[in-house]
């Protein structure tokens, strides 16, 4: 089942060169048979956050058409004008219509007070409105964050050292369709200065917690109408997201501790290990499956 993407698309090429189904536009064509997903993409570098969830919504083996969507509030400074132009819709664009899901995806303002962020509040009418406008948001991160506090006024808490690597997680809740088909150890990438605490959300009687790490802390959060997710770590990365991350910042002389759990031997002069990217697929067909389409 392919993805449908906007013509030109730099991702599309790379996702055909690995055998993905890619299909360009969808003008006057009947999309009544085909999910309709938006992605709210505040990540620096949009190109490879739009090739990471692309990848993984393609497992999910059903007709999905793709809205990358930008705050106007503030311009990117590490993609081209001419990319968020010709790929990108505004909330303005966008906000009479209807969608199956929503995806937020982190940012790079973790330690920064919400109220701080300079599209705070366009974020905030984009969440209001995912509330009647989405099936399903898929909140990742800082927009996992970001999500609990608006909704739910459960604030993020820094940490002393920033929570770089790959963790084992256990199951809270079995029940919950968004693990559908994962064991009690599975793995996941986290990338963050920031955390949730477990009784904050505890607190709330709307929230369950999903998984936790018993190193990372809490991992998935899902209120009880099943419409609302939230992940605070990254099972969209792919194998050399981490690896990019860590030699950036060492090059920019940042105090940087090694990806734990990553590199073959835990030796960063050898290749990172792969061990997420199944996990990964499942999750993003376990949303598309369970809460877009049954849902």
């Amino acid at each position: 089942m392919p993805i449908y993407t906007k013509a030109g698309l730099p991702a599309n090429e790379i996702l055909r060169k690995e055998k993905i189904q890619i299909l360009e536009e969808l003008e006057g064509k009947d999309n009544s048979k085909i999910l309709q997903i938006a992605i709210l993409n505040l990540m620096p570098l949009k190109e490879d956050t739009e090739l990471q969830l692309l990848r993984k919504l393609s497992t999910a083996g059903k007709n999905i058409k793709i809205t990358f969507v930008n705050v106007t509030s503030y311009i990117s400074k590490t993609t081209a004008p001419e990319h968020m132009q010709r790929f990108y819709s505004t909330f303005e664009e966008i906000k009479d219509r209807y969608f199956d899901g929503l995806i937020i995806t982190g940012a790079p303002v973790e330690q920064m007070d919400f109220e701080e962020v300079v599209y705070w509040n366009e974020l905030t009418k984009i969440m209001e409105w995912s509330e009647t406008h989405a099936k399903s948001t898929l909140h990742i991160c800082w927009g996992a964050q970001a999500g609990l506090y608006y909704h739910y006024g459960i604030n993020k808490h820094l940490i002393d050292n920033k929570m770089f690597g790959i963790f084992n997680h256990k199951i809270d809740d079995k029940n919950s369709k968004i693990l559908f088909g994962f064991e009690d150890g599975f793995k996941a990438p986290h990338s963050r200065h920031t955390t949730i605490y477990k009784e904050d959300i505890e607190k709330v009687p709307g929230l369950e917690v999903v998984s936790e790490s018993d190193t990372a802390g809490v991992f998935i959060v899902e209120n009880k109408e099943r419409n609302q997710l939230f992940v605070t770590g990254h099972l969209e990365y792919a194998m050399d997201t981490l690896d990019k991350e860590y030699k950036r910042d060492l090059a920019k002389g940042l105090k940087i501790q090694m990806p734990e759990n990553y590199y073959l031997g835990n030796n960063p002069n050898e290749n990172p290990v792969f061990s997420w990217k199944e996990n990964g697929d499942k999750l993003y067909s376990n949303w598309v499956n369970f809460y877009l389409v049954n849902n």
